[in-house]
């Protein structure tokens, strides 16, 4: 079994040689990261696709029965009222433009909201903030620990301890 740089696993490797290897293996982790996430978001915008299709689809089919519906509903207020049938068609446009009004005042109040929203801006001014904090981050003191030789004997006794 070897280390990553070639040399066997437990031999003295110097300074250099270990800051090499930790720094081959932290560049291959950051590209494993990238593919990831390249991965991740190459699934994500399949499944976007997919489903603006289905909703595509199903607009077109609510918008191409729309007429189903206006003579359904002209033929129907003929059947109640018995008025002319221009009348009744007149009255089915009506509806309509009463639906189409509703709902582009729901999509003004909408697209000023999503004007207002400041949504891009925020992320990106959220990371420059965040990215400032880490620079002046100053790394935690650690305790010191005792050399490696004067913990020995005590590691060796509850070695011989955990065995007998």
């Amino acid at each position: 079994m070897s280390a990553p740089d070639g040399s066997p696993v437990g031999a003295e490797r110097s300074i250099g040689q270990l800051f090499a290897s930790a720094t081959t293996e932290m560049s291959a982790l950051v590209h494993d990261e990238i593919a990831l996430a390249k991965a991740q978001l190459k699934q994500d915008v399949k499944r976007g696709a997919t489903s603006g299709g289905a909703f595509t689809v199903a607009a077109m089919v609510l918008v191409f029965s729309l007429p189903m519906l206006n003579f359904a509903l002209a033929y129907g207020i003929r059947t109640w009222s018995d008025w002319n049938l221009a009348i009744c068609f007149l009255l089915s446009f009506a509806a309509n433009v009463l639906v189409a009004g509703v709902l582009a005042l729901i999509g003004v109040v909408f697209a000023k909201k999503a004007k207002k929203g400041q949504g891009p801006q925020k992320v990106a001014a959220s990371m420059k903030e965040t990215a400032n904090v880490l620079q002046k981050a100053k790394p935690h003191p650690r305790p010191e620990t005792p050399a490696l030789e004067d913990r020995a004997p005590a590691a060796i006794e509850a070695v011989g301890r955990s065995t007998s």
